[in-house]
């Protein structure tokens, strides 16, 4: 992946969310281990963002699709970014 590229992983979250917590730990440890890359979007942070997901945070997208949210099982992610 060229640096200029965006990242194919993108989690919308918010602070004090243990849910986003343990899925941006699954999340980093996938992207690790399969060299992707990930951004982090504070949910909170933008209030379209809140009122589209308010309580499914944590939500994960991958390739501009939503993959996830609540949880994220590694071998989905695994799966979806092997395509």
């Amino acid at each position: 992946m060229s640096p200029s590229a965006s990242p194919r992983v993108r989690v919308y979250s918010r602070t004090g969310c243990h849910l986003c917590e343990v899925a941006l730990e699954v999340v980093a440890a996938v992207c690790a281990a399969t060299g992707e890359t990930f951004e982090v979007v504070d949910i909170d942070a933008d209030p379209e963002l809140r009122e589209r997901f308010t309580d499914e945070v944590p939500v994960t997208f991958v390739d501009g699709r939503q993959h996830d949210f609540w949880r994220v099982d590694p071998d989905r992610l695994r799966a979806a970014l092997g395509r």
